[in-house]
Parts: structure tokens; sequence; C-alpha cells
């Protein structure tokens, strides 16, 4: 990958020529959270269907109404249906875990590499380079790497939990003190403070363990140990950009957040619910983008850092072969036979 180029743009240009993993894991969400809000969906038959209270749900939402919505008897218990939510909930993560070596595979895939100027010398096949990842190969990357994964997310849990316990326990026992100044802001202020120290700490663990599943898939990597190691050494080798990227594209998350609440309050009415539904599908489609983009930028950061560089014997050419020339056959020579005397 061009040195010269920044992860970010080197990022968004993956992104771009893979745009449609994010149609499918779109559909895959939209598909699943469609799964989960059934039994939710049948529970308030059981009470809008027959009240025509439910019309302030119809026409508009009213919060008070859909809280009584909650308490009245025939509801039943609202376990089963956040239970599903629950489960589906899983099951995309499931999913997500399943696919994602597949899309890291096509970020890295010759047809990208090939496009950012990888290979600037050489003879290489001109079909390899502009195809990219087939269907193929995208779902054998996802099989080989299932179990890998969920060891990563697994020990990311772990280290999360900790790091973020420990964090948390620090922020209360700052905030207690804080509570005893006698300067007024100054607990709002620890707060803050503290919540920014935390997001960092997290944005960091995170970025250290995309690093750890990019060198998974792409360095074919079994020892999943290996990876973690390598991701933490480089992480802190390029803290500054890697940061600093994912702060942008976080930065652009919240942006794109915040203009899909501006365009519902704005331009949605009250009353349509299919509008309601397109502006609210439309802004987690354009929140995808984002996740995504770093994931992109983890593949561009590896391509151009982490790759392992193999050293190049100079091939020395063997001299060619001395042609022999056979000697010319000299005949023996043959002494002449003495002509007898003749008598007379």
């Amino acid at each position: 990958m061009a040195e010269n180029k920044s992860l970010l743009g080197s990022g968004a240009g993956m992104v771009t020529r893979n745009k449609r993993y994010i149609v499918w894991f779109y559909l895959l969400n939209l598909l699943l959270g469609l799964f989960g809000t059934v039994s939710f969906v049948t529970q308030a038959r059981t009470v809008l269907d027959h009240s025509l209270y439910a019309d302030r749900l119809l026409h508009g939402f009213d919060l008070a109404v859909f809280g009584e919505m909650f308490a009245r008897p025939e509801f039943g218990p609202t376990v089963s249906s956040g239970l599903s939510a629950l489960l589906f909930s899983v099951a995309f993560f499931l999913a997500t875990a399943l696919f994602l070596p597949g899309v890291l595979q096509g970020y890295a895939s010759p047809y990208g590499l090939a496009r950012e100027g990888a290979f600037t010398s050489g003879v290489f096949d001109r079909y390899t380079l502009e195809t990219r990842l087939s269907r193929d190969e995208f779902f054998r990357s996802c099989g080989r790497n299932l179990w890998r994964f969920l060891r990563l997310l697994i020990i990311f849990a772990i280290v999360a939990g900790i790091v973020s316990g420990l964090l948390f326990a620090a922020r209360a026992a700052l905030l207690k003190k804080a509570t005893e100044s006698t300067i007024e802001v100054l607990p709002f202020s620890v707060s803050m403070a503290t919540l920014f120290v935390i997001l960092l700490v997290m944005t960091v663990i995170r970025i250290w363990f995309d690093l750890a599943q990019t060198d998974v898939v792409l360095s074919d990597q079994g020892a999943v140990r290996k990876s973690i190691a390598a991701g933490f050494r480089h992480t802190w080798r390029g803290l500054f950009r890697l940061f600093m990227s994912y702060f942008v594209i976080s930065v652009v998350a919240g942006l794109v957040l915040f203009a899909g609440l501006w365009v519902w309050l704005r331009f949605v009415p009250t009353e349509s619910v299919f509008k309601a539904f397109l502006a609210g599908q439309a802004t987690l489609l354009l929140l995808l983008i984002p996740r995504f983009w770093q994931r992109a930028v983890a593949v561009a950061y590896y391509e151009e850092n982490m790759v392992p560089v193999v050293a190049l014997q100079p091939i020395i050419p063997e001299p060619p072969p001395v042609a022999v020339v056979p000697e010319p056959l000299v005949p023996p020579l043959i002494p002449p036979t003495p002509i007898a005397p003749q008598e007379s």
C-alpha cells in the first residue's frame, strides 16, 4: 500500500470497493431484528387491537400510554419478549463473528491492493488482480477463522471487563472524594473527565483487538496469542495514527446519528409510521459505514506495517554449460604392404 496515503483514505477506498458487505450486514440485522420483535408485537396486539386508547400510539407516540400498556395484565410478562430480542441480538453477534473474517479477507484481496498500487513491479496476472474475493474464498475464510475469532472475543471480553471494572471503580472513588469538596462544579468535572479517560482506554483496547483479529485472518495465524501479542506491539507503535483515525470515524458516526435524529424530528410526522421506519433504517444503514471503515483502517495498517517481510536471497545464475566438442576421429595409419620382388 502506498506509504504516503493516510489510513483514513486507504480504509475509505476499501469500504467503497466493497459496499456489498455493508448491504448484506444491514439486511441480516434487519431480518434478525424483525424476528426479535415478533414476540413483542404479538403481546402488544392483545391490548392495542381491542382499545381505542391505542390510537394515541398509532398516530403518534405517547409515553404515558406506552407505559400503561406494559402495566395492563392482559399484556402479560415482558420476560418472553425481552428474551426473544436478547436471543436474536446474540444471534447477530455470532453472525458477525462468523462473517467478519471474510470481510477482512475481502478488504485485503488482490483486487483491493491492486487499486492502491501495492504491486508496482513484476509481472502479475491481470485477471487475478482485478477480480475481487470470490464467494467460495469468502466463506472458506469465515469457516477457517470462526473458532479463532471466538477465542479472541472471549479474551477481549475478559480484558475489557477487568480494565473497565477497575476504571469505573476508580471513577466512583474519585466522585466520592469530589462530593466532599466545597466546589460545586467539581463532581461534574470529575465525572466528565473520568468518562473521557475511560473512553480513551477502551478505544485503545478496541484498536488492539481489531489488529489482532486482522492478523489472525490475513496471516492465517492459528495461535491467537501470537496475534494478540503482535496487535499489542503495533497498537503502541502506531498509537497516534490509529487512535486519530478511529476518533475521526467516531466523530463521523456521531454526526450521522445527530443528522438522523434531526431528520426524524424535523421531517417525519408523528402519525407517519412508514416515514419513521424509513428514517430510522436509513440512519442505521449509514451507521454501519463507520464500523466497517474502522475495520478497513485496521487492514490498511496491517498491510502497511504488519505484513511479514520475507528476506529475498539473491539468485546467482549458474554458468552455462560448456559445450564439449568431440575431437575428430583420425584413422589409424596402416603401413603399406611391401611388394615382393618378382622372380625372373
